[in-house]
């Protein structure tokens, strides 16, 4: 299998001097790109700028950042030509896509189904997230670095400018290469880019991970026909599987991110968390972690869900006194 690195860089609306496009807040401007082969080994690479069809006025920070100018952008070619030319550059052999992060991919996709092109995936794409990969390989697993951190840290050459689409993806290979030979097992951590959610139930993702797993559903018409769901709002030891009754249930601080606590007789305190995400035709998905936890950390779980019901039934008690 072979590894398409990749990376994008975009311009958006100037400060409201262009008025925005709701359907395409970021227009893609560069494609750049590595292919490494099963070996970590660089075998090609791809580069081309794309002339606006959307913006025809640089952003500020962008040009600041990229030190690209709209007139170089004048003389690339439109977004469909570069991007065809790209996945037929990636080829028919089996790959996977790897980014500096989570956007890349969700906006080759919007921009993809903007100008009219077939779909990548008629549902979630499984990538590897290198920044992800990096916090795991050499930090606390949580944290998400810089790119340029990244090489410093490793103490890679700086052979090229950082901040255009091909040199990141550049050192995002090198990056990559070191972590697939010096800790091969980080890369079972597979990320999935959501912006095609699983159409059907069958589809829907459920995956297991050295310490937690993750259920990515398909869609549903509103928050409240998501949260009728079984599935969803279930709380499963990923060890035993087994169907866990829940000490605390399902609880939202924000309305956007739910918790619940769960206990297993054989492997202890089980988390649930689950985010809301809306899709982009509008729909609603959830996407849920389940980890095992220590009972320090279900003890704040609990107190979190008591404090969050006893502010509720304040707002509850207030709405009721001034309505």
């Amino acid at each position: 299998m072979n590894y398409i690195v990749l990376d994008l860089e975009w311009n958006q609306s100037n400060n409201g001097t262009e008025e925005e496009t709701p359907n395409l807040l970021f227009e893609v401007i560069e494609i750049g790109a590595v292919k490494l082969n099963d070996k970590y080994v660089m075998i090609d690479e791809f580069s081309q700028l794309i002339k606006p069809e959307v913006y025809h006025e640089m952003h500020q920070i962008t040009s600041r950042l990229i030190h690209l100018q709209m007139k170089e952008l004048e003389r690339g070619k439109p977004f469909q030509e570069v991007a065809g030319n790209f996945l037929d550059w990636c080829g028919t052999e089996e790959y996977m896509f790897c980014t500096w992060g989570s956007l890349d991919l969700t906006e080759l996709q919007r921009n993809m189904k903007f100008f009219d092109m077939t779909p990548l995936s008629d549902g979630p794409i499984a990538y590897l997230d290198v920044q992800k990969l990096f916090s795991l390989a050499f930090e606390d697993g949580k944290s998400r670095r810089a790119l340029e951190y990244a090489v410093d840290m490793m103490k890679l050459e700086k052979d090229i400018p950082f901040h255009r689409a091909f040199s990141d993806a550049y050192y995002t290979a090198k990056i990559f290469a070191v972590i697939a030979g010096q800790h091969p097992n980080v890369l079972r951590n597979v990320s999935y880019d959501v912006f095609h959610p699983p159409l059907t139930r069958e589809q829907e993702i459920k995956v297991q991970f050295e310490n937690y797993a993750k259920y990515i559903s398909r869609e549903f018409d509103s928050k409240a026909e998501a949260f009728a769901d079984r599935e969803v709002i279930s709380s499963k030891c990923y060890l035993c599987h087994r169907n866990l009754r829940k000490k605390i249930r399902w609880f939202s601080p924000n309305g956007r991110h739910y918790y619940c606590l769960a206990y297993c007789d054989k492997h202890g305190y089980l988390k649930g968390k689950i985010r809301v995400r809306k899709s982009d035709d509008g729909k609603i998905y959830v996407v849920k972690t389940t980890k095992l936890i220590p009972e320090e950390e279900a003890d704040k779980i609990k107190e979190r869900g008591v404090h969050t019901k006893e502010m509720r039934k304040k707002h509850a008690h207030k709405t009721g006194i001034t309505s």
